[in-house]
């Protein structure tokens, strides 16, 4: 086997303040005065934030209220973005 084909992973930092964990629940987000939802897959959570599973997130608006499962809703924040996923903070 050719070894130079293998990566070497990076280990980065943790940098959160809070420890998530992992979870795979249905979610929804809600805007625009509650015109607007998408479903989405939480796939990990903390206290203070969530790392969000769509489709795509090109859609996904900033701020909106975010439901897991059948819980209440809670005010959530992108802090960052991929094509497919998102970091969100929760407060």
């Amino acid at each position: 086997m050719d070894t130079s084909l293998l990566q070497t992973e990076t280990v980065r930092p943790e940098r959160r303040r809070q420890a998530r964990h992992k979870v795979f629940k249905g979610g929804t987000i809600t805007f625009n005065n509650g015109y607007g939802v998408i479903e989405c897959v939480v796939r990990n959570l903390s206290d203070g934030g969530a790392l969000l599973s769509f489709g795509e997130t090109t859609g996904v608006p900033k701020i909106f209220a975010l439901r897991i499962g059948g819980a209440t809703l809670v005010n959530a924040e992108i802090r960052w973005r991929s094509a497919t996923q998102a970091g969100v903070a929760l407060g």
